[in-house]
């Protein structure tokens, strides 16, 4: 599976759910994740959609370490499963 399939599995889930999830660009700002998931209750998610083996890059851990430092997760999905896991929370 390509990882757009995989990022147009996840948006579809997500709407279905009453959340959103929002492609995030950052100019000037690499190694952001993909995607924020807005969940209806407030809560906020970081997605790093990858293909299956796919693997972050250098700059992607980099941030994923600073988004933790500040209190948040960044979710990697490379499958249907990690989806639907993520959805369960919403």
């Amino acid at each position: 599976m390509l990882e757009r399939q995989i990022e147009q599995k996840l948006r579809l889930a997500v709407k279905a759910k009453g959340g959103l999830a929002l492609k995030f660009v950052s100019p000037g700002t690499a190694g952001v994740p993909d995607r924020i998931v807005l969940a209806p209750d407030g809560r906020v998610f970081f997605v790093e959609l990858k293909a299956p083996g796919g693997i972050l890059s250098p700059k992607q851990v980099k941030m994923a370490h600073t988004l933790f430092g500040l209190g948040h997760v960044v979710w990697v999905i490379n499958n249907q499963e990690q989806i639907q896991e993520l959805v369960g929370l919403l």
